[in-house]
């Protein structure tokens, strides 16, 4: 049950004016049985025996208080201490005032009884709910998006024909009337109160109502006609253009009348993050799904990931440093006062609001650490200012959501000001402007036309633009990225976000000033670096610091989490400090960070057609392109006559292969057709297939029909072959890799290397083929997208003596074995020991033995070894960049 459906139904009967069936009444809005509620009212399973109370065992007990209410409680207490099982609640009341404990964890409530709705969560132990957990999970920004959500609709539904701007603003002006009436921007509940005592409970006049009190917020006192109403000159002068426009004409109900009502009554306003808030009503107002609020927002700790080590870590660096030196203090104090933050991609302003707070707090500590200077005096100036803050967002109650935000949170940090320095004082009326919060398209937008910087200025762009893969762009979007890249070779397959790093990589070109994004670990892996990076290194960028692939997760209830990566910028010639590699809590300064997030020079990696070390083709395997009509199951094919057995082949792809699954398919390669035209089961076959082909949009596949008889593509060989899954788990060590004799036809989701050599396929088990594929082949979320041009026909091999050939191909014999003598499939053997869930462990023996092969190729490389996968990449990559010099001259 939604926050405010327990709200609504305790609401509606503490509003009661009969009380005698509240407890029961109560009672039933948790998880406490039917049944039993109805026997309690019939009292048999009441095991109170004094008027006016209930007793239901290991739950509740319940009295009728007095006016002495605290009297009534405490004996109350004590005829629960005689008792030997003792109920999770006391509650007593006189249905004016209510007294509450929990006894199991000794918490109590002392309310006024018309306030018990606002503490439903205290008793939701009858619902196997403990209340701190609740309120780890539930916040008060979730209840008030939740509550705005019932308005928001009853507003929208009442109002067909109001304008999309209409309503927004009319609903932002609302929330922020609610936030300053509780937390004294207003006097207490002046809002609120108002609209009790001034307006009619069918709602038929709320809208006269609102219209005067919006049209006097944005004039000053001395601004407003003389006949202006004591109740409207009780609202002081807010301006910040929030009420700047006029409202528009809107409809209300008692309904719509009564939720607003209750969104000042019910909710701690006070309590809002900002940050959380905005992007959940964002969600509410959006045109998309909101199955659950809470889901659109990025956590604290994920922007700080951002933040921390592309500003915010050297501030605080320059802090410790210039403590107890009032000069340097001053300066830096100054300093935040200058600097400028544009996120153009900004939401509902997660990451201004976040940096707006923490410059804020940096703020607070300056001023308390100078006052800690012996003879030193200090007025307080406010250095930190919503003027330093920019944003780009497309859409237009976005742009509002930020605004009210960044207000919302300057408060917080006014009065956190006031409470930590008594005699600093910083009025949050009138409401001060943001830089710029710019409605619009961020990828058809001059950035400088919104920020002007010049090259000696403190400026930094930061955000989480949107991902979108290049398949799953709209034409609109295409034409967008177009336009952002000046239509750059290869930017059909690039992700949407590349436009916004090529606008940012614009944007600080010739200046000191840094960008960083969230970004989806596309173009840092696979075919879109060597696209993008080379566009971005032509704009003088290079990497400042980069947190590798991880999954992004929110606060959210039920939040998937994406992987991503977070890529710092700077122009090069203006980086002076140490680049930073960033894994997990692991931090580690290198001289340059690839375009593949690791340690190493600028080189990207492209596509090649043949294999440019001399391996032998890899090839994909071969597609039926039937509609299914080929290829058989296992127990199909058991049940068919042993004449018909010859016509068919082993199948095997990617999934039959780590499954130990067998399939057949039809394969009539080489064999007359008169050796199987009367063979009905056939012939029906290859009928369907002809006809699948035929109804194709494609030219080529009902090209096919022709031949219908016939895989669509053949590249089988009368020969063994190395198989390669397509796609792998990333959860694996090692991507399991096999050998298949000619009874096999590899299926096209599986790639071949006919008539190899047995230790190519010990290269391609080793470790040091495994950072090439997890640093330069492209992924599927996490697992592993084989590809023959990026990956193989690229991976650097050295040149290989016979001997240690002959030593690879024996322990590849050895882990062919103990796959065999092992129990399970390869997907069980091979288990899933990096996952972030219940990783399930390699085989023992496996293990050992690819670690073996992994020492003997490592040598084959360098014959000291390798410390570690950074060490190997390093090396691979410096081996390719010497092989592409030398192929091109």
């Amino acid at each position: 049950m939604a926050i405010t459906e327990y709200e609504d139904q305790i609401q509606e009967i503490v509003s009661r004016p009969d009380h005698s069936e509240f407890i029961y009444d109560f009672l039933s809005v948790y998880d406490i049985p039917r049944a039993t509620v109805t026997k309690l009212r019939k009292r048999i399973n009441n095991l109170a025996k004094e008027p006016g109370a209930v007793y239901l065992k290991n739950k509740l007990y319940f009295r009728e208080g007095t006016s002495d209410l605290m009297q009534d409680f405490t004996d109350l207490q004590d005829r629960v201490d005689e008792l030997g099982s003792k109920p999770r609640y006391l509650l007593v009341t006189n249905y004016e005032h209510l007294l509450a404990k929990d006894v199991k964890t000794n918490e109590t409530l002392d309310i006024d009884f018309t306030k018990l709705p606002l503490h439903f969560d205290f008793f939701l132990a009858w619902n196997g709910i403990e209340k701190a957990d609740f309120d780890k999970e539930n916040p008060a920004d979730v209840r008030a998006a939740e509550r705005f959500a019932k308005l928001y609709d009853v507003v929208v539904k009442d109002n067909p024909n109001a304008t999309r701007k209409g309503l927004n603003l009319f609903l932002i002006r609302i929330l922020f009337c609610l936030f300053a009436e509780d937390t004294n921007i207003f006097k207490r509940d002046l809002f609120t109160n108002r609209v009790n005592e001034m307006t009619a409970d069918d709602g038929s006049d709320f809208d006269q109502f609102i219209s005067s009190l919006f049209g006097v917020l944005d004039f000053e006192k001395s601004q407003r006609p003389a006949d202006t109403p004591s109740w409207l000159n009780d609202f002081p002068y807010v301006d910040g253009d929030l009420f700047k426009d006029p409202h528009e004409p809107l409809h209300f109900s008692a309904k719509s009348r009564k939720l607003i009502i209750e969104a000042g009554e019910l909710l701690k306003w006070s309590q809002i993050n900002p940050d959380i808030f905005g992007s959940m009503i964002q969600a509410v107002a959006s045109e998309d799904s909101r199955s659950h609020l809470g889901m659109h927002y990025t956590s604290v700790p994920n922007i700080m990931k951002v933040i921390k080590p592309l500003f915010l870590d050297g501030l605080r660096e320059d802090f410790e440093a210039a403590k107890g030196n009032e000069n340097k203090l001053q300066q830096l104090y100054d300093r935040i006062g200058k600097i400028k933050f544009m996120d153009p991609a900004c939401g509902s302003g997660n990451f201004l609001i976040i940096t707006y707070k923490e410059l804020r707090q940096l703020e607070i500590e300056i001023i308390k650490e100078l006052n800690n200077i012996p003879n030193v005096q200090v007025y307080y100036i406010p250095s930190v200012t919503l003027d330093q803050f920019y944003g780009i967002e497309i859409d237009d109650f976005a742009c509002d959501v930020t605004r009210l935000s960044l207000w919302i949170a300057e408060h917080q940090m006014n009065v956190k000001l006031h409470e930590q320095i008594s005699d600093a004082v910083r009025p949050t009326l009138p409401l001060q402007h943001a830089g710029a919060i710019v409605r619009g398209n961020a990828l058809l937008k001059d950035w400088n036309l919104i920020l002007k910087h010049s090259r000696s200025d403190d400026v930094y762009v930061f955000g989480n633009p949107p991902y979108l893969g290049a398949r799953k762009q709209d034409e609109s979007q295409k034409k967008d990225l177009a336009t952002a890249l000046n239509s750059a070779k290869g930017m059909n397959s690039l992700d949407y976000i590349s436009g916004w790093f090529f606008k940012a990589s614009e944007f600080i070109k010739d200046s000191r000033a840094k960008y960083s994004f969230v970004t989806t670990n596309s173009i840092t892996q696979g075919e879109q670096v060597a696209v993008l990076w080379p566009l971005l290194f032509a704009l003088n960028s290079t990497i400042i610091f980069a947190y590798n692939s991880f999954r992004w997760k929110n606060n959210a209830k039920n939040n998937a989490g994406v992987i991503v990566a977070i890529v710092g910028v700077g122009d090069y010639r203006y980086v002076e400090d140490s680049k930073l590699l960033i894994n997990g809590n692991l931090v580690r300064p290198v001289e340059n960070i690839s375009p593949y997030l690791s340690d190493g020079d600028d080189t990207v990696v492209s596509k090649s057609k043949v294999n440019l070390f001399g391996l032998p083709e890899m090839t994909f395997g071969s597609m039926p392109n039937d509609g299914g009509n080929f290829i058989i199951s296992n127990e199909a094919y058991s049940k068919i006559s042993d004449t018909q057995k010859r016509f068919f082949k082993k199948y095997v792809g990617s999934n039959e292969f780590m499954q130990n699954q067998t399939r057949y398919c039809l394969w009539l390669a080489n064999i007359e057709s008169n050796q199987y035209n009367g063979v009905a089961e056939i012939t029906s076959r290859i009928s369907k297939v002809k006809s699948y082909r035929l109804q194709s949009r494609r030219a080529a596949t009902r090209k096919l029909a022709d031949n219908p008889s016939m895989f669509g593509e053949i590249r089988w060989k009368n020969t063994n072959a190395i198989i390669i899954p397509e796609v792998s788990s990333g959860n694996r060590l090692y991507v399991p890799m096999g050998i298949v004799d000619s009874s096999y036809v590899i299926s096209n989701k599986a790639m071949a290397i006919y008539d190899a050599e047995l230790w190519i396929l010990g290269l391609l088990e080793s470790r040091m083929h495994m950072v090439w594929l997890n640093s330069i082949g492209g992924k599927l979320k996490m697992d592993y997208n084989y590809s023959i041009t990026l990956v193989y026909n690229t991976f650097p091999v050295p040149k290989i003596s016979t001997r240690r050939k002959k030593e690879i191909e024996s322990l590849v014999l050895d882990i062919l074995d103990i796959r065999e003598e092992e129990d399970g499939t390869l997907a069980t053997q091979y288990g899933s020991p990096l996952a972030e869930t219940h990783p399930k462990p390699m085989n023992e023996k496996l293990l050992t033995a690819h670690q073996k092969l992994d020492v003997v190729v490592d040598h084959a490389y360098q014959s000291s070894g390798f410390e570690n996968d950074a060490d190997r990449f390093k090396m691979l990559l410096s081996m390719y960049k010497e092989r592409i010099k030398v192929t091109n001259e």
